[in-house]
């Protein structure tokens, strides 16, 4: 079923993300470069017609607390990755719905040399090569980027 279905997703995300964060690191421990580890949270969707401003707020909070703990965990793991490999570190964490920009934005507030980007690259030649947020980052980014699969 469907929660079947989410689990499923979130296993191979996480796995997917694993990789690409231990990848990450070797590559920087290679070239001698630290990495800025960036999660782009989701904003919270636009409440619908109807829907209390009481009720909705409570979904706000809880959101904003569950995309927090996640960005929170997915940094801490990897920054600990990076320590083990004596690879420089610094993280953030930001909610935006424009991701793509986001990412774009960052490497070049920060100078960046290289952004790293995961996608799940299934089906469909590869969600069209690669997928809408690697596409996004490609078209308005002039930093070069690597993108694992």
């Amino acid at each position: 079923g469907s929660l079947t279905r989410r689990a499923q997703e979130h296993t191979r995300g996480t796995e997917l993300a694993e990789r690409a964060m231990e990848q990450s690191v070797d590559l920087a421990r290679q070239l001698g470069a630290a990495i800025v580890g960036f999660v782009v949270e989701p904003d919270m969707p636009l409440p619908n017609v109807g829907t209390q401003p009481s009720a909705y707020q409570r979904q706000r909070e809880q959101h904003e607390v569950a995309t927090d703990t996640h960005a929170h965990a997915v940094l801490t793991r990897f920054g600990e990755m990076a320590r083990a490999a004596g690879v420089g570190f610094s993280s953030r964490h930001i909610r935006s719905d424009r991701v793509d920009q986001a990412i774009a934005d960052l490497a070049q507030e920060l100078d960046c040399d290289m952004i790293v980007m995961t996608t799940h690259g299934r089906g469909a030649f590869g969600e069209l090569l690669f997928g809408s947020h690697t596409k996004n980052v490609l078209a308005k980014s002039r930093v070069p980027l690597l993108v694992l699969r």
